[in-house]
């Protein structure tokens, strides 16, 4: 006859502090930490979650309201304001508001690149003069931003003194205007965006010279399954960024000038979902663990 074990302390420990020991292991909580805790670009993989959350709640705000019109006019409701709606609507800015304040970081980074840059060999020098461009267009797009940002909360007064001003005494101060600044910010965005195709236009080029040289270098011409999971990853990487970079150049433009280029705010707010989906999907494969070759 079986008899139970005496209660004890140690087991009331394994019990109540040790009850995470119940919860089987996700490799999907794994894979979200691997994608927040490394880098992209220059901003942290986090900001594409905070993106595509933002992007999700300017496409439900529109769709909320109009199903707040209609309620109403069916006598479902007593007035066509949707509080959902204006809920989604603060948090999108509260996501948005802090993106700006992350983004602070990002000068730094593109300091860092421009000085690797010149200590690293490119493939070709086309690609060279192509970052080259694309980093002096973000030193023109950061502080522009990081100034906004700050003359938008009232942190640096609305005229500072221009350096005229040491040298004539009617000289008049700098207007810092949010609005200019945004829009001078999202030109060089859109230069950088705009270089961006030339980019692609030369990873597109390296990246058939590599698949017919791999070709060449096996006797069957016939690629590896290692070989062609590799270009696959590449090409799918490369058609990623062709799909953003078509939806960032017109948001870019857009906000480049007064009143903005798309009247269609829905069209604007699908370019950035659409965008900030297939960049958080960018960001997810490339922190998938490789797969593991089948045991012989």
């Amino acid at each position: 006859m079986s008899r139970s074990k005496p209660f004890t302390l140690a087991r009331l420990n394994d019990s109540v502090l040790g009850a995470w020991g119940w919860v089987p292991q996700s490799e999907v909580l794994d894979h979200l930490l691997r994608f927040l805790s490394s880098w992209s670009g220059t901003e942290l993989r986090i900001f594409k979650i905070f993106t595509l959350i933002q992007s999700v709640c300017k496409i439900l705000i529109p769709l909320l309201r109009l199903r707040a019109r209609l309620q109403h006019r069916a006598g479902l409701r007593t007035v066509p304001i949707s509080n959902a709606a204006a809920g989604f609507g603060k948090f999108a800015s509260l996501i948005s508001d802090s993106q700006m304040l992350g983004r602070f970081w990002g000068l730094l980074q593109i300091f860092q690149w421009l000085i690797s840059l010149e200590r690293t060999q490119q493939p070709t020098r086309n690609l060279l003069t192509i970052e080259r461009l694309q980093g002096w267009s973000m030193l023109g797009y950061y502080p522009l931003e990081h100034i906004c940002y700050l003359r938008t909360h009232d942190v640096i007064p609305a005229r500072v003194p221009s350096p005229a001003m040491l040298l004539s005494p009617v000289a008049e101060p700098i207007k810092l205007n949010p609005g200019s600044l945004s829009q001078w910010s999202c030109r060089f965005w859109a230069s950088y965006e705009i270089l961006q195709f030339a980019h692609l236009r030369e990873d597109r080029k390296l990246l058939q010279l590599q698949q017919r040289t791999l070709r060449k270098s096996k006797p069957s011409g016939s690629l590896s399954a290692a070989d062609q999971r590799e270009l696959q990853r590449k090409w799918d990487a490369y058609w990623s960024g062709v799909l953003v970079n078509l939806c960032n150049l017109p948001l870019a433009l857009h906000w480049s000038v007064e009143g903005g280029l798309i009247r269609n705010s829905v069209l604007v707010d699908s370019l950035s979902f659409i965008a900030a989906v297939v960049s958080f999907r960018s960001g997810w494969k490339a922190t998938a663990l490789p797969p593991s070759e089948p045991a012989l």
